[in-house]
């Protein structure tokens, strides 16, 4: 199978467009995958947030309540040191700021990026802190955070490329399943009903080597092989009853063997092989004598009866499968023997000869014997040395055919 014909298969397409629809598929999939993840990644990031300032707030509140710098700095480089923080700052209840600390400087992030965290990046807890166990607790400053906005974007973009792997790699896995059962389960069956059409002698469609069906015989495939074997069943009928035409068209309905329509058709054929290969080709002309008188007297059943029997012995000496022998008209037969030069179609004449007088028909009116006789004209020519057409051809036989009436009846004549 070439690469074009590997491409426009039936396989091929059908694994092409399931591959499409599985990515198509896979990638609106992805989106609402991505939107959902999206959801839930800011839900995380908001409740881990809070979660680690509600864990340092008492310690960052007792810090401010006692101005404890070193205490603020290490409660600020615990909350920096996570990761995603940009800027954290602790200040007290004056507005001073007792430790901070923040990236030098951040990356410009996409509007995506924006879209997605500019909500949730600020964020700022009152320190309150109680001095003694009947004293209500007092703000003492403030705790404020920051998050990185590009590490929270390139956070997001990770999850995003592996959440979106994974589901086109689920997609093609999907689809590669799919490709299988389809192929298997329809694909595979409709090329064996290609492969039995493909195999279909066209003389013989009827006799198409059906394939069995098996689990699809009842669904549209079973249904598929059916219309087809009714269809190719129907060219068949057709094919038989062109057969059956072509036969009645080229065959003598009294005699059984050729007409005249199949003599003109087959002698032109013959003539020019003939010219081409440089053989042979006769003709021999066959007239039953006074077959008129016979009919009158014999009546025409008992001559259609002669013009049969004649047929007969005319067939049993002409047999070769390149020969032919036809009914010419009336009581006219003529032969066609291809490959055969004038001695060999005189030896065949002189047969039909013998083997029409040993039929031993009654003739009332017969010239000399009492019986049924026949005058015979032979001509020979070679197609390709000769400068004449077959019709002249026939016209010289014809012309033999009357002298041997003109010398009498009952005998064969052939050109000299």
């Amino acid at each position: 199978m070439d690469r074009q014909t590997g491409r426009s298969s039936l396989t091929a397409k059908q694994a092409g467009l399931t591959l499409a629809i599985a990515l198509l598929l896979s990638i609106l999939a992805g989106a609402v995958e991505l939107a959902l993840d999206a959801r839930a990644m800011r839900h995380e990031i908001v409740s881990d947030t809070r979660y680690r300032l509600d864990l340092v707030h008492g310690t960052a509140a007792e810090a401010a309540f006692q101005l404890n710098p070193d205490l603020a700095t290490q409660v600020v480089e615990g909350l920096f040191n996570g990761g995603r923080v940009a800027r954290v700052a602790i200040t007290d209840d004056f507005g001073r700021t007792m430790a901070t600390s923040q990236r030098e400087n951040e990356p410009v992030s996409g509007w995506l990026a924006h879209t997605l965290f500019d909500d949730i990046l600020h964020y700022q807890q009152t320190l309150n802190y109680q001095a003694g166990s009947d004293n209500p607790a007092q703000p003492v400053g403030k705790l404020e955070l920051t998050l990185a906005l590009d590490r929270l974007a390139r956070d997001f973009t990770d999850r995003s490329l592996l959440i979106f792997s994974l589901g086109v790699a689920k997609s093609l896995a999907i689809a590669a399943l799919l490709a299988l059962v389809f192929h298997g389960f329809v694909t595979r069956p409709l090329l064996r009903v290609h492969a039995a059409i493909a195999d279909t002698d066209p003389r013989q469609p009827g006799h198409w080597p059906k394939p069995a069906m098996g689990r699809h015989g009842n669904d549209e495939l079973g249904h598929l092989v059916e219309s087809v074997d009714q269809l190719l069943l129907a060219f068949q009928q057709g094919l038989d009853q062109r057969d059956q035409l072509h036969q009645i068209s080229t065959m003598d309905g009294l005699t059984g063997i050729a007409n005249r329509r199949h003599f003109d058709t087959f002698i032109a054929r013959e003539w020019q092989r003939a010219r081409r290969n440089g053989h042979a080709l006769s003709v021999i002309f066959i007239d039953i004598d006074h077959f008129k008188e016979f009919n009158d007297h014999y009546g025409h059943v008992a001559g259609d009866d002669t013009l049969r029997a004649i047929a007969e012995a005319l067939t049993r000496v002409v047999h070769r499968a390149s020969d032919l022998v036809a009914r010419y008209g009336g009581e006219e037969f003529v032969c066609v023997l291809p490959d055969t030069d004038l001695e060999g179609a005189l030896r065949v004449a002189e047969r039909i000869h013998r083997e029409i007088r040993a039929l031993d028909i009654p003739h009332a009116y017969a010239t000399h014997t009492g019986r049924v006789t026949a005058s015979l004209g032979v001509a020979s020519c070679a197609p390709a040395l000769d400068d004449i057409g077959h019709e002249e051809l026939m016209a010289q036989a014809d012309s033999q055919l009357y002298r041997a009436k003109r010398q009498g009846r009952d005998r064969v004549a052939a050109q000299i």
